[in-house]
């Protein structure tokens, strides 16, 4: 696995650097060599953040966690992505057809019920065209925490989204 490790607000040194991959190294047995496994350690006031993404072919895998200390972010971040595996580890097994992960790697045994996941609600709307401000400001009105419209500048279907720090997101899709 490739790791690319960053900071912001923070010098990242070799203990911290250290630390991440040696810790990371108890997942990378799911992947293949190639996977690419972004690590980006952030301090916000006194919150040490700690966010990894993980990518490899079709598979995006990502989790964050904050607290007051860098080496406890990792560590809780670490046990984040393990639950993410373990829970999905059946659908993840069905990658084998993409080759993003090690098929052998998983204790996949087939009288294992799979969690299916229901759709309870399906809505079709009209998209009107919008401005990024009046699409954030139609998702506070209707109470949702993201909204889905198009970008009048691009003519795209977009998405905003509330942040958990209370900032906004914006996807914009690359076709």
């Amino acid at each position: 696995m490739k790791y690319i490790v960053n900071g912001k607000n923070i010098e990242v040194t070799d203990a911290l650097r250290e630390r991440a991959i040696k810790k990371l190294s108890k997942i990378e047995k799911f992947f293949k060599s190639d996977a690419e496994c972004n690590i980006m350690f952030k301090v916000e006031k006194n919150r040490h953040i700690c966010e990894v993404t993980i990518f490899s072919k079709d598979l995006f895998i990502r989790a964050e966690e904050t607290t007051n200390d860098m080496y406890a972010s990792i560590d809780m971040v670490i046990d984040k992505l393990e639950r993410q595996i373990r829970k999905n580890k059946t659908k993840l097994g069905k990658r084998i057809r993409q080759e993003s992960v090690i098929p052998e790697n998983f204790d996949i045994k087939e009288d294992i019920e799979e969690e299916n996941y229901k759709v309870v609600k399906s809505k079709r709307f009209a998209i009107k065209p919008m401005d990024v401000e009046e699409a954030i400001l139609q998702m506070n009105l209707l109470g949702h925490n993201f909204f889905v419209f198009t970008n009048a500048e691009t003519e795209e279907v977009n998405v905003v989204y509330k942040r958990k720090d209370g900032n906004y997101g914006l996807i914009e899709p690359e076709y």
